[in-house]
């Protein structure tokens, strides 16, 4: 793969882009950078990714991008422990489990299984949310079987596609968890920076790692995720939760029509 400055160029505006839109909504960006790695080097003319090969990059950029998200969240005192551990130990187990299985995997399945992850999480934006927003977050009270079990299962999910699960995880949190929209946004994060370390040592191991654009998408997102951070948390709740499943449904959308036609 030769070092074009064009397609460097192109991969480092998709890690930016991906990596703000990630950071202000607390999501580690793949849901939205999967199908950009996917169609636009393509689309420009471009050497194309194989699916594989994008759920790789998706994995260790996710690593990244949520770190640095960490960093700009910590502060806010947003991020509950107790969630993080229940949701944290189980989604990473998963999530090696399906970054190392995604091996066995043809290209249209794991197009398949971000299509479903992905109209799940659109779907479960739109559903009603029970969260207080202004209680005592210390006293957060939650499920604890049912987010482990959650957690494990979105984890092989996500690891197969390279995500980290926050897409899903962060409706879980909202809509059958009933946890605050800025706490969940926050814990989300963690659980999701925990996911990436399963995911990212199943896709190394599994052999499908890209130096070249692993660094570049890293590079962009550890600049771009903390901006991010910074504009949701000045953001209304609500707008970003909008904005979040326009970019879900759009990316659905194409996906399906992609598998079907």
């Amino acid at each position: 793969m030769e070092l074009d400055i064009g397609w460097m160029l192109t991969l480092f505006a998709i890690g930016f882009i991906g990596s703000f839109i990630s950071g202000m909504v607390g999501i580690g960006g793949s849901i939205i950078k999967y199908p950009m790695l996917l169609y636009i080097p393509a689309a420009l003319g471009f050497i194309a990714f194989t699916a594989q090969e994008v759920s790789a990059i998706s994995a260790v950029q996710v690593f990244f991008a949520t770190l640095a998200g960490i960093f700009a969240y910590r502060k806010g005192n947003f991020i509950n422990k107790k969630l993080v551990l229940y949701m944290g130990i189980p989604i990473v187990i998963g999530s090696f489990i399906g970054g190392y299985g995604s091996k066995f995997l043809p290209d249209s399945a794991i197009n398949f299984t971000y299509a479903v992850l992905a109209l799940i999480a659109a779907i479960m934006m739109f559903m009603p949310k029970k969260g207080a927003e202004s209680e005592d977050y210390s006293k957060l009270q939650f499920n604890k079987s049912i987010a482990s079990i959650s957690a494990a299962v979105v984890g092989v999910l996500s690891g197969i596609v390279g995500a980290a699960g926050a897409f899903i995880t962060v409706p879980i949190m909202l809509v059958v968890l009933k946890i605050p929209t800025r706490v969940a946004i926050a814990s989300s994060l963690a659980i999701t920076f925990i996911s990436s370390i399963g995911s990212t040592a199943g896709k190394v191991m599994g052999g499908h790692m890209l130096l070249i654009p692993s660094i570049i998408m890293v590079v962009a997102s550890i600049i771009a995720s903390p901006i991010g951070a910074k504009a949701g948390q000045k953001m209304n709740v609500k707008a970003l939760q909008w904005i979040l499943a326009g970019l879900i449904m759009a990316t659905v959308v194409k996906i399906w029509f992609d598998i079907l036609v």
